[in-house]
């Protein structure tokens, strides 16, 4: 009965970790995915790309996007899902 309380403490950290872990991952990739659209609404006239949405309001999209994607990387680096 003594061992039981140890043990499900460990298994209660390694699932916090690997959760963090996932978290993390997905914040990665989700901030890289939001960074990189917001790149191409800024290049998009350098690139010649035909979008429907021209001039001031691509602008503030592309800013939006950028200012997301590197917060979800941030708090990819972070992991400070708990608290």
């Amino acid at each position: 009965m003594e061992n039981e309380a140890p043990e499900r403490r460990k298994m209660e950290e390694r699932r916090r970790k690997a959760y963090s872990l996932r978290r993390a991952i997905l914040d990665y990739g989700m901030g890289v995915i939001i960074t990189g659209i917001g790149i191409v609404l800024l290049l998009a006239p350098v690139l010649h790309l035909e979008l429907s949405i021209e001039g001031t309001a691509r602008y503030i999209f592309a800013g939006l996007f950028l200012v997301y994607g590197v917060f979800r990387i941030y708090r990819g680096s972070r992991k400070n899902y708990f608290d």
